[in-house]
């Protein structure tokens, strides 16, 4: 690196100052990436973050990469590859599903029984149940990026034949902690936004609007939240490959993800990694609509039961929200542990086709930008 710099923070410079000084601003917080550094002397200047001489304990060493191309196989045989690493890895799958999967068990356990929502006041016990409940639905979220690098750190290992320790596995995955804790907030944010707003639209209209011209703008509303669920897919396909396989920052990790989707336009539709991938996302939709189908039949049978006596909403609310399956309790727990455990195949599924979709027929993607 130069000697000394300059540094620009929202349009005002600062320096010129050493290197030493740098890192001394950065460990106190007055340094971060997203400040430009100038070389004295020279007229470009550099985002901040592009120098792993300040800033490499924040940026963990990318995953070893592939030995193996692309095998040009299709969509059967991805899967099939999915599922012989998920059969060789099954230790490692197994200890990242339980991860996310016990604080949520935990909390389950601890709630307390009953109604509290008519309580005119909480018990000491019941109020440390629902204060623990609630701390373990914290932990289950701060480890689900755990979880997603865990499975592209195995997936890659396993396929390559690498001997790997869970221990070794879990600090190689909270190495990407904040990276992927920042993607997930701004990936699963966007998907609960443009979820609430065109909902929260149609109901409006729907209350508001007379029915001969508000269904027709419900109908509308719900066309363009069909139509940008589909634009967030296609863009977010690859993010957690880019992020953790590639080692690409935040906003290189979305460019190249929605650039891989996009890519083999020149190839047959079926064989593209966005058709790919959106068969393999709805496969595994399909299965946890089968482990969920008794306790989800239940509620559409009360939903439509309530509509046939014509029940006003909060009847209808009430009796939904009291609607609890009446047998079959060890084979919801049973097929609830199923879901649990297969739950990283998803993850292996699209790992196998980044790979496959970074072969030599995809060099129009994001290969030209790494």
């Amino acid at each position: 690196m130069a000697d000394e710099w300059m540094v620009r923070v929202e349009g005002k410079e600062y320096g010129p100052v050493d290197t030493e000084t740098l890192r001394e601003w950065k460990d106190e917080g007055r340094l971060i990436r997203a400040n430009e550094l100038q070389p004295v002397g020279e007229d470009r200047w550099i985002p901040a973050g592009e120098f792993p001489e300040i800033f490499a304990d924040e940026i963990p060493p990318p995953i070893p990469p592939s030995t193996s191309t692309s095998s040009g196989q299709g969509l059967g045989g991805i899967l099939a590859e999915s599922f012989r690493i998920f059969r060789r890895g099954f230790r490692h799958f197994l200890v990242l599903s339980l991860l996310t999967a016990l604080p949520s068990f935990c909390a389950q356990l601890s709630a307390p029984p009953g109604d509290i929502s008519s309580a005119n006041a909480l018990e000491p016990g019941a109020a440390v149940a629902v204060l623990f409940s609630f701390f373990m639905a914290l932990l289950g979220l701060a480890l689900w990026p755990v979880f997603i690098a865990g499975i592209q750190i195995a997936t890659v290992e396993v396929r390559e034949g690498r001997p790997l320790g869970t221990l070794e596995l879990l600090r190689r995955a909270l190495g990407f902690w904040p990276r992927v804790a920042a993607l997930c907030v701004f990936v699963y944010g966007s998907f609960i936004l443009w979820t609430v707003i065109p909902v929260f639209l149609i109901l409006v209209v729907v209350l508001t609007i007379p029915p001969e011209i508000g269904l027709f703008l419900a109908l509308g509303l719900l066309a363009f939240q069909v139509w940008i669920t589909a634009r967030l897919f296609t863009n977010f396909l690859f993010w957690q490959q880019f992020a953790v396989l590639a080692g690409s920052d935040i906003n290189h990790s979305l460019r190249q993800s929605r650039a891989l989707a996009r890519s083999g336009q020149e190839r047959p539709w079926y064989s593209r990694p966005l058709w790919r991938g959106a068969v393999l996302a709805s496969l595994w939709c399909v299965v946890v609509l089968l482990v969920n189908i008794e306790p989800e039949w239940q509620l559409l049978q009360t939903y439509f039961h309530q509509l046939a006596i014509q029940a006003d909403p909060q009847a209808m609310v009430q009796a939904l929200t009291n609607a609890k399956p009446q047998t079959g309790g060890m084979l919801n727990f049973g097929l609830g542990l199923l879901q649990i455990v297969l739950r990283p195949l998803l993850g292996i599924s699209f790992v196998v086709l980044y790979f496959e979709s970074n072969g030599p027929s995809f060099v129009s993607g994001p290969q030209s930008q790494r």
